[in-house]
């Protein structure tokens, strides 16, 4: 244990963290999403939802502030009559994090498959909600 650290943070995780750079991105994923098969990096958050993850990233991860919309979540398939009611939670933690953050892009369910593929890593989370998946773009520490 370290003081000053979200405790849901693994190693593992920290280490991915502090080993991406700037542009790079990193899946947080429910627990539907094809996390191993996907994968090029995997870490394992079981019995974790994806808002205490993301909130938890987000006290040590800046947001990349050169793109428009640096957070990424996979839009609902034509005709599914889900209403992602998480989203909301994810607008409020972004936004109490002190990141940079217009909205959401959203990406259709096979681009989004194909963007997680090239990300650094996939965090695999037990998160029931549909649509929970979201993929953060790294930003940089900037000079003060």
């Amino acid at each position: 244990m370290l003081k000053g650290l979200p405790s849901i943070l693994s190693p593992e995780l920290l280490k991915v963290l502090m080993e991406m750079g700037h542009g790079d991105e990193i899946v947080i994923a429910d627990g539907n999403f094809p996390a191993a098969s996907i994968a090029q990096k995997l870490i394992r958050c079981d019995g974790h939802g994806v808002p205490p993850i993301l909130e938890a990233v987000l006290t040590l991860f800046p947001l990349d502030s050169y793109v428009e919309k640096p957070a990424t979540l996979m839009a609902v398939v034509s005709g599914d009559k889900t209403k992602p009611t998480i989203w909301e939670e994810y607008r409020k933690i972004i936004k109490n994090s002190g990141e940079k953050f217009s909205d959401f892009e959203f990406v259709e369910r096979f681009a989004f498959y194909e963007r997680a593929q090239k990300a650094y890593a996939v965090v695999a989370t037990s998160e029931s909600a549909l649509y929970a998946n979201i993929i953060l773009k790294k930003g940089v520490i900037k000079q003060q």
